[in-house]
């Protein structure tokens, strides 16, 4: 009884968080939106809609309880192409190791590359004056412990950083979350994640400084703007799956995430996957926000289904290490959609 009363003041106090819910009047006004972006492959697969069941490494995106169901130690490399064909390339890393008997400390980082872009001033837009390269990142530390077969919950702190050559902000944010499994082989999930919670952000820099003269042409004056704050897109994830083990050879696992933004529409995500022997894994959804059927009214460059495939090789005496290769694919409008791939490692 005492560890459920736990669970439900848990629940309780992630759900009153100040999180407003897809506030039209917030709408583009939020910063560091690449919190949003997923950069893993396995669960981006089916669109996240695995929030209540995801685990390891990748939980640290989707819900940081998940991270506590690490075996010994976990691994993965993830690269992304971003709206393929925009230049854009995601490349993230993730660690994961068990300390003591219930508990395991994480890393992640997730970097952003758009490629050398154009400099271009007011006196030549074209160009021809050189290139920079943007940059964009994000690192996260974090700690999952399992209270008990059923309740898992965990905590991390990220930290953001945008840059150009003369212009940059950095800010913190923090997730949080809780597991609870049950059912008679323990095949039932819900979940909850409250995520990217911090102070607003400001860019700064000499970018921001402009010159000139005064009147009498001979007195050089600098003038520095202040950047307006900014937000960062904090959210709500609401989830649950079903596991049903068909037999010792075959399961399919159904799953549902509501995600409540702050500064975008709600979203609503399923998915359903397919394991084979816990070897070949196949995974589909569908993110569905309001007016995404519309071509003249959808907010976001997602239109909904998204697709993923996995191979686990097994090895070690008891077979509970593995080598595992992943892949997603996410639709998008315009540009030839976002492809991932992953590698993972895990002991």
């Amino acid at each position: 009884m005492e560890r459920k009363a736990m669970l439900a003041a848990a629940i309780l106090a992630l759900a009153s968080s100040p999180v407003m819910a897809g506030n039209p009047d917030r709408a583009g006004s939020a910063g560091a939106t690449q919190l949003l972006i997923n950069p893993w492959a396995r669960s981006s697969g089916w669109g996240l809609a695995n929030s209540a069941s995801v685990r390891g490494v990748e939980a640290m995106f989707g819900n940081i309880a998940g991270l506590a169901q690490v075996n010994k130690t976990e691994v993965l490399f993830a690269n992304t192409q971003w709206l393929s064909g925009s230049g854009t390339t995601i490349n993230s890393i993730g660690f994961g190791q068990k300390m003591g008997a219930s508990g395991v400390l994480g890393i992640s980082a997730t970097m952003i590359g758009f490629g050398d872009l154009q400099v271009t001033t007011v006196d030549d837009p074209s160009g021809g004056l050189g290139t920079f390269s943007p940059n964009m990142a994000n690192i996260g530390l974090s700690y999952a412990k399992s209270f008990s077969n059923s309740i898992h919950g965990g905590f991390l702190v990220r930290m953001v950083s945008e840059s150009i050559a003369n212009v940059r902000t950095s800010g913190v944010c923090f997730d949080a979350g809780i597991h609870y499994v049950t059912g008679p082989q323990d095949n039932v999930h819900f979940g909850i994640a409250l995520k990217n919670v911090g102070p607003a952000m400001a860019f700064s820099g000499d970018g921001l400084s402009v010159q000139g003269f005064l009147v009498n042409g001979s007195d050089q004056l600098t003038l520095e703007q202040r950047s307006a704050n900014f937000e960062i897109p904090s959210l709500l994830n609401i989830g649950a799956s079903y596991d049903w083990h068909v037999n010792e050879m075959h399961r399919v696992s159904f799953a549902g995430t509501f995600i409540s933004n702050s500064f975008t529409n709600d979203q609503g995500a399923i998915g359903v996957e397919y394991a084979f022997r816990k070897m070949v894994h196949l995974r589909g959804g569908y993110t569905y926000e309001a007016d995404i059927t519309s071509q003249e009214d959808r907010t976001t460059v997602y239109t909904g289904p998204t697709a993923g495939l996995s191979v686990d090789l097994p090895f070690g005496e008891e077979k509970k290490s593995a080598i595992a290769i992943d892949y997603s694919y996410r639709a998008t409008n315009p540009f030839d959609g976002i492809h991932s791939v992953g590698v993972r490692i895990s002991l």
